[in-house]
């Protein structure tokens, strides 16, 4: 997928701030109300933009301590790697879950109260699940995120505001 430099620029933007308005929008990037109006529609009809989301505090949510949980399935077979995922996706402490190669299967993270939340997640939920035969847990002392992705071949500069611990 080609994107030339409006499209880079309206993307950088709508990454900085999604509730701006058109008109705000369109003075960051450069063109007429107009343009900004139809690149952006462009940009969602192509699947590139696919939502806009409120970012949240973990802390003060309540959920201050984070795990990254590495799950082996056995036995690995399709019905039941995807029967994981869906009833894992559902979990409340779920905050991200990605189906992976390599010597585990899935790796699941989660935010929770604090760390008796971490051991009751995983003693609690996982390894009462039948197609568990392994879990790896890791504490994470900090979260630090992208605030920005840019497509591949284009300016990948992060700006001023750069990456965000979270």
């Amino acid at each position: 997928m080609k994107f030339d430099a409006v499209d880079r620029a309206l993307l950088r933007e709508l990454q900085n701030d999604a509730r701006q308005t058109n008109r705000d929008l369109a003075a960051g990037a450069g063109v007429s109300p107009s343009t900004s109006l139809e690149r952006v529609k462009l940009l969602r009809e192509r699947g590139v933009i696919t939502g806009y989301h409120a970012a949240v505090d973990l802390e003060a949510m309540g959920r201050p301590v984070q795990a990254l949980i590495s799950v082996r399935i056995r036995p690995p077979a399709r019905p039941v790697i995807e029967g994981f995922r869906e009833w894992a996706a559902r979990l409340p402490e779920v905050i991200g879950l990605f189906v992976t190669s390599g010597a585990h299967d899935f790796l699941l993270h989660v935010a929770v109260p604090g760390v008796d939340g971490v051991y009751a997640f995983v003693i609690d939920r996982l390894t009462e699940r039948r197609e568990v035969a392994d879990v790896q847990t890791t504490l994470v002392y900090e979260h630090v995120t992208a605030d920005r992705i840019d497509p591949v071949g284009g300016d990948d500069r992060r700006g001023p505001a750069g990456p965000t611990a979270r």
